[in-house]
C-alpha cells in the first residue's frame, strides 16, 4: 500500500559554537555569524519516515522553510534517501515566529496531503517545541509529541510510544496524524555515497539565480531546464504558489516580541598558573584528579 510521508525539517545555526556575534539588536537569531547545521531532532523524524517507507512503501517529502542556502539541508535530506524535496522561501516570511510559520508550513502541507507528517521536538536556534502541534492544529490532524518508535501501523491506524520523561505512553491514532520526534527515537542514517553522487550537483532556482550574479554568463533558464531534464531541479514555492495570507506571514503575522537581550558573560572566579614544565604539568593532572574534576 505504501504511505505518503512529509518530513518538516530546518537549516539551523549551530549553536555549540555561539559567538558575541550571535544575535541582531532586534532580537533576531544572526544566522551569518554561525555555520549552519541540519537541525539534529528533525534528522531522527526523517529517519524514522525513512524506516517507514522501507518497510511498508510510499514517499518520503521533505520541506523547508529559509534562505536559498537552506537547500543544503534538502541534498542532504536527498543523499539519506528521501524521493522528493522542496524549499519554501520568499522574503516575505522574513521574521516569521512560530504561528507564523506554522501557518505557512500548513499550507505547503495541505497540497501535499500526506498520511503522517513529521517533525523534530524542536530545533536548537529556538527550543520552543511549538510548531509541531501548531502545525497539527492548523491542519486538523492528530498529533503524538515525543514519539520514541512506531509500535504498529496498520488499516490506517498508527500505534507509537512516547516519552513522558520518567516513563512512555503507549498511543494509537487513525492516519492521517502528525508525529514530533525525540533524539532517543533512533540513530539517523549517514549521507549514502550513491545518493551523494546522484544527487550533489542538484540546486533551486534561487541559488542559480545567485550564481548568475557572479557570473552574468549563466543562463538561469537553460541551467533550470537542464537540472529539471535531470531530475536535480529542487522544487521552490513561494507564499503565492501556497497561497498564503501575507497578514499571517512575517512580522505582521507574527505577534511573539523581544522583550530583552541579556548577554551572559562568564568569568572565572579565581585563576592559577601553571608552570610550563613536566613538574608543573604533573602537578596540575594530581590537583584535577583529588578535585575529582578528571579520573
Amino acid at each position: 500500500m505504501g504511505y505518503n510521508c512529509v518530513v518538516l525539517a530546518k537549516q539551523v545555526p549551530d549553536t555549540k559554537r555561539i559567538t558575541g556575534q550571535a544575535m541582531n539588536e532586534d532580537g533576531t537569531v544572526n544566522r551569518a555569524a554561525l555555520p549552519a547545521i541540519f537541525n539534529p531532532e528533525d534528522l531522527n523524524a526523517l529517519e524514522m519516515a525513512l524506516q517507514i517507507k522501507e518497510q511498508y512503501g510510499g514517499k518520503v517529502t521533505v520541506i523547508t522553510m529559509g534562505l536559498p542556502a537552506a537547500a543544503e539541508i534538502l541534498r542532504q535530506s536527498l543523499y539519506r534517501g528521501a524521493d522528493d524535496v522542496i524549499l519554501i522561501t520568499d522574503k516575505r516570511c522574513a521574521a516569521s515566529d512560530t504561528l507564523a510559520t506554522s501557518y505557512i508550513l500548513s499550507c505547503a502541507v495541505r497540497k501535499l496531503n500526506p498520511d503522517i507528517v513529521f517533525c523534530g521536538r524542536q530545533a536548537i536556534d529556538g527550543d520552543t517545541a511549538q510548531v509541531g502541534p501548531q502545525l497539527a492544529e492548523k491542519l486538523g490532524l492528530p498529533q503524538i509529541t515525543y514519539t520514541e518508535r512506531i509500535i504498529r501501523l496498520e488499516n490506517q491506524t498508527i500505534t507509537a510510544r512516547r516519552s513522558i520523561g520518567n516513563g512512555w505512553q503507549e498511543v494509537r491514532s487513525r492516519l492521517p496524524v502528525l508525529l514530533t520526534v525525540i533524539d532517543s527515537a533512533n540513530e539517523p542514517r549517514v549521507p549514502a555515497a550513491k545518493g551523494l553522487m546522484k544527487y550533489k550537483s542538484a540546486r533551486c532556482r534561487a541559488e542559480i539565480e545567485a550564481m548568475a550574479k557572479d557570473d552574468p554568463s549563466i543562463d538561469v533558464e537553460a541551467v533550470c531546464r537542464r537540472l529539471e531534464q535531470k531530475g536535480l531541479l529542487i522544487r521552490q514555492w513561494d507564499l503565492d504558489i501556497l497561497g498564503a495570507d501575507l497578514r499571517w506571514c512575517g512580522r505582521d503575522g507574527s505577534p511573539t516580541k523581544v522583550n530583552r537581550i541579556q548577554s551572559v558573560v562568564l568569568t572565572a572566579k579565581e585563576t592559577k598558573t601553571i608552570d610550563p614544565t613536566p613538574q608543573g604539568i604533573e602537578a596540575m593532572i594530581h590537583e584535577l584528579i583529588q578535585d575529582h574534576t578528571i579520573g
